[in-house]
């Protein structure tokens, strides 16, 4: 492996690091839903520079793409529940989500 990819992989272990941060001090569901973001970002990028590394881009850019567009799926479905947990708590704490127990 050359010097880029060890660069490309540890930006990658930087924006996984970030994400994960986020995931675990953060008590707003916006911002959850940021890190998970960042760490899909993350996965892209590693995705794509090992395909790089490897001489590969094709797959590995087909790949991402797809990684791309389940994000979206996922981010599309995660703010429909966001904006409806903001509507029946008037917050966005994830705190106050054990008053939906049914």
């Amino acid at each position: 492996m050359n010097n880029l990819w060890i660069l490309n992989m540890g930006f990658v272990a930087l924006l996984v690091g970030i994400g994960l941060y986020c995931l675990l001090t953060m008590k707003n569901t916006v911002k959850l839903l940021i890190g998970i973001e960042i760490i899909a970002k993350g996965v892209t990028l590693a995705l794509v520079a090992s395909g790089y590394a490897r001489e590969n881009l094709m797959v590995a850019q087909s790949l991402a793409i797809t990684v791309i567009v389940v994000d979206v799926a996922v981010i599309a479905t995660a703010l429909a529940l966001i904006i409806n947990i903001n509507r029946h708590t008037k917050s966005l704490d994830v705190r106050k989500l054990t008053k939906l127990k049914g």
